[in-house]
């Protein structure tokens, strides 16, 4: 039976993961949850022969893991309800065309959450940022962007800023 987490985080439900191919039944909960989580910081880290994935694009794949087999669904789901569907260290483009980082989660709405504006889209230059509470604002994140096709290169700098209270 499935019950070190250590040992069988990279098991799946569909019977392809390892080290031993547990059948589904056989893992535990933690172990379910540990999966997600492996793979979560596996995708989006920086490692020394690939940069991580920004984190909006890693649950969109995680998605379509979970749909393929890959992850317990409700674990999955639980998963991306605590980060949210935009994860903190996202990079967004609100209705007004300014770029922001999406900040911290709202508690009770996945689609509003405090994000940093910093850079406007229409004249292609940083701006005077400022921190919006979406749940509170009219303004509203109309699309998920890559950080690279805007040559933003600091973008976890930016958001970090606001954790050390900057």
């Amino acid at each position: 039976m499935a019950t070190g987490v250590g040992r069988h985080h990279r098991e799946r439900l569909d019977r392809k993961g390892c080290p031993e191919k547990v059948a589904a039944d056989k893992q535990s909960v933690f172990v379910r949850m540990s999966s997600v989580c492996d793979v979560y910081d596996a995708i989006t880290s920086n490692r020394p022969y690939k940069a991580g994935w920004d984190p909006a694009e890693s649950i969109r794949r995680m998605a379509v893991w979970s749909n393929e087999g890959h992850f317990d669904p409700r674990v999955f789901q639980a998963f991306v309800k605590s980060i949210g569907i935009y994860p903190t260290g996202s990079l967004v483009k609100l209705q007004s065309s300014r770029l922001a980082v999406v900040v911290e989660q709202h508690e009770s709405s996945a689609l509003t959450p405090l994000v940093k504006a910093f850079f406007s889209t229409k004249s292609n230059m940083h701006i005077i940022p400022e921190m919006i509470d979406l749940s509170k604002s009219n303004e509203r994140i109309v699309s998920r962007e890559l950080p690279e096709d805007w040559k933003i290169s600091n973008l976890d700098e930016i958001w970090t800023e606001v954790a050390r209270g900057n």
